[in-house]
């Protein structure tokens, strides 16, 4: 079944179009099979122009008649990604991953367990990876490098160009395969005049972010970046019962670029960063007691909050006394890129190294008790090469692109657990294990235009994985210590995709193209007690058919893009819960053998009158599991709670809706007012909705988050020269109390509540 996105009937474009013909010049026909964005290669694989100043900002004349919108060109590219400019980021406040939740349809980004760490649901498609040692349905890629694991994104969202989420199967022009979809950020490159300049903003709760960047020539085709930015305060979480306060960010990050330009048709970069994270997390509220008989503080999604380190877990893990929830994190990597045009063709090869060092506490059970206290350590690394060669003939009607890419990572994670007020356990333990994985795909991607403006493509991905865990161990401080035997998985899977698009009129484009997504299997090892426990999970594949419209009826006064889709998922990777006789029910990442889902979203951009600027994404999404036998969370736990005794209850969730919000939604209204002598005042309203999320499988009640609807507000003052601007923000501006993500503990059910009201200010200056 293809659900068909609610969208104007085309006879209602046709006077528009018809007139727009007349008065604007015809775009160039897209080409297919394009690649990403690169330093020295415009989104179409031709030569890029020479790098735009740093603090160069388009001229926005709001006296005129019309008032282009940003990426004209991707309104010719036959997909749903969602394109979104630094200056959109920074009057929505975007300054980590999971605020682009706040700008982009249909994607839903949660922190795991109110830590830096963070799950993608895009169209529905994703799954808590809570042991974050697999590869997200949602990769991740910072200047066209994939991140095998989202952590290693952290704190490097700033001196960014612009941004994209792309929905749906990918992997046939660039990088890595998955099903679904990708999230690419682009940082500012060096340019060949200098440029610096730097950024203040302080808001609420003592919260400071500063940013500061230089950017010049050194030498005759050289040339270098240099960026940082730190994060302190913030914390609005406190304990009633003692004072203590929580949640103060304490972060500090640096990026360089150094580019070499030896002729007009090489680039060669080098680029690094480093980040250190020493901040502290929101911590769980919970909302249901699962075992015991102790009373929860019942603070609600307020700012109260509780959590709890004994001086003997402190020392277990190796940290001081009085340790509050929070990351101790590292990161850094390198990479070094490789451009030339060839002129029938252009060679790019992209090398790179990442590494995350992870030391994380986070109090689960949310209460002054130690029943589910967890400190995890990571070491990872991951390196990457990928290389791909593009070109055009035929005057530009045949596009193509062929490369191939190789991953490989290594892992060791070490979980401690403080148990010592949980009666039925009363102990500290930790799981330990490492994981090796190596992976390689080729891929190829053809297009041709024909007569008419009418458009085909087809592309190609083939990928071998290999990954295996091992040395997992279970020790129980002053007890036993179980070994677990090494499990592995491979997998040798196709990816493709195939479609048609038609330019009917300049200013509208019509869509059609059918993909196969593959991701693979993994392991879950969270608190392992039974071999059972590490049987990999198989690879997700899922078949997507997607109906598109990208139209300016009207040419910058009325921009309207939409999209249907329809997912079949088999084996699609989702969080089951496995029983563990005499111990309780846990999480497991497993697969649901069938299952579908399908929806639109929509994106309009207006400017309907003189000042006033709008814009609206709307996403809407449904799915269902087709065959999905598992244990049944809930009527488990209600057994237990009336028998006192753990049983399995089983049940096949046929038919049962797979928890994803139906409904999000996001937007803002801008008005930009002229004042005298060249200055600019824009201000207006944003706003953001989620729909009611589940948290396991067929939840209801607790067991699944509200909806909640945020309101925003910003105004910004711009000086005549575009050299420096005042924003004065409000985020939650009702102060609505709502739960961001949710989870269970040993003992408890809990939700990460979201922030209360933030209103700040920041000073941005550019030289």
């Amino acid at each position: 079944m293809l659900c068909c996105v609610s969208l104007i009937p085309l006879s209602l474009f046709a006077a528009p179009f018809a007139l727009a013909q007349n008065t604007a010049p015809a775009p160039a026909p897209a080409k297919q099979g394009t690649l990403p964005a690169s330093p020295a290669t415009s989104a179409k694989g031709a030569r890029a122009k020479p790098p735009v100043a740093a603090h160069a900002i388009t001229h926005v004349d709001v006296g005129a008649h019309r008032s282009d919108f940003a990426f004209p060109s991707a309104q010719h590219e036959p997909d749903a990604t969602t394109h979104l400019s630094a200056e959109l980021l920074r009057n929505r406040d975007v300054t980590t991953l999971r605020g682009l939740e706040r700008v982009a349809p249909n994607l839903t980004m949660q922190s795991i367990n109110g830590t830096a760490s963070t799950n993608f649901y895009l169209r529905g498609a994703g799954f808590n990876d809570f042991t974050q040692n697999n590869m997200p349905p949602v990769l991740t890629y910072m200047d066209d490098v994939a991140y095998a694991y989202p952590a290693m994104s952290n704190g490097l969202m700033f001196d960014l160009a612009d941004a994209a989420v792309d929905p749906g199967p990918v992997g046939t022009r660039h990088g890595q395969s998955t099903t679904g979809g990708e999230v690419r950020l682009r940082t500012n490159d060096p340019t060949t005049t200098w440029h610096y300049g730097g950024m203040e903003d302080i808001a609420s709760y003592a919260r400071s972010r500063s940013e500061a960047y230089v950017s010049g020539p050194l030498a005759k085709g050289w040339s270098f970046r240099l960026a940082g930015q730190t994060r302190q305060g913030g914390g609005w979480q406190y304990n009633p019962t003692n004072g203590a306060h929580l949640g103060d960010a304490d972060l500090w990050a640096l990026r360089g670029k150094l580019r070499w330009q030896p002729n007009d048709r090489t680039t060669i970069q080098l680029g690094g960063h480093f980040v250190q994270d020493d901040s502290e997390v929101v911590t769980a509220v919970p909302v249901h007691r699962l075992i015991g008989s102790q009373a929860l503080p019942g603070f609600g999604l307020g700012r109260q909050a509780e959590w709890s380190m004994r001086p003997e877990f402190a020392k277990l893990v190796g940290r001081g006394a009085g340790l509050k929830p929070s990351e101790h994190n590292q990161y850094w990597g390198v990479d070094l890129r490789l451009i030339h045009d060839f002129g029938p063709a252009t060679f790019t090869a992209i090398s790179a190294f990442e590494t995350e060092r992870q030391g994380e506490y986070t109090d689960q059970d949310g209460t002054a008790l130690s029943q589910a206290d967890t400190y995890r350590t990571i070491d990872a690394n991951v390196f990457t090469q990928e290389a791909r060669l593009n070109g055009a003939a035929l005057h530009g009607r045949l596009n193509w692109v062929v490369g191939a890419y190789y991953q490989r990572s290594r892992m060791n994670q070490r979980f401690f657990f403080d148990y010592t007020d949980y009666t039925a356990r009363g102990y500290m333990m930790a799981t330990s294990f490492g994981m090796d994985q190596e992976s390689v795909s080729e891929f190829g991607n053809v297009s041709y235009r024909l007569p008419h403006n009418v458009t085909i493509w087809a592309g190609l991905l083939h990928e071998l994985d290999d990954r295996g865990i091992t040395g997992l161990t279970s020790q129980i401080f002053g007890g036993t210590t179980r070994s677990f035997s090494p499990e592995s998985t491979a997998a040798n899977q196709f990816a493709g995709q195939a479609g048609v698009s038609w330019q009917f009129v300049p200013q509208a484009m019509l869509y059609y193209k059918m993909s196969k997504g593959f991701k693979p299997g993994g392991f879950s090892a969270n608190n392992t007690q039974v071999q059972a426990q590490l049987d990999p999970f198989k690879p997700e594949t899922v078949l997507t058919y997607e109906l598109g419209l990208k139209s300016d009826p009207v040419p910058g006064r009325l921009r309207l893009n939409g999209a249907a889709f329809y997912n079949d998922f088999h084996n699609q990777q989702v969080i089951g819960t496995v029983l563990i006789p005499n111990y309780g029910p846990l999480s497991e990442i497993t697969n649901a053998p069938k299952s579908q889902s399908w929806g639109f979203e929509a994106t309009l951009e207006a400017h309907p009158f003189g000042h006033l600027f709008l814009m609206q994404n709307i996403g809407w999404q449904r799915g269902d599991f087709q065959n999905f036998p598992n244990v049944d969370r809930a009527a488990t736990n209600a057994y237990y709670a009336a028998h006192n005794q753990w049983k399995a209850i089983e049940r096949n969730f046929r038919g049962v809706d797979n928890g994803s919000p139906k409904l999000t939604l996001n937007g803002d209204a801008t008005w930009r007012q002229p004042l005298p002598t060249g200055y600019r005042l824009d201000f207006g309203p944003d706003w953001q909705y989620r729909g009611s999320q589940a948290i396991t499988v067929g939840g209801t009640g607790f067991y699944r988050l509200p909806p909640y609807f945020l309101l925003g507000a910003h105004a910004t003052l711009h000086s005549p020269s575009q050299l420096w601007d005042i924003t004065v923000y409000g985020r939650n501006l009702l102060d609505r109390r709502y739960a961001e993500s949710g989870g269970m503990a040993t003992t408890t059910y809990f939700y990460i509540p979201g922030e209360p009201r933030f209103i700040g200010g920041r000073i941005a200056c550019h030289f």
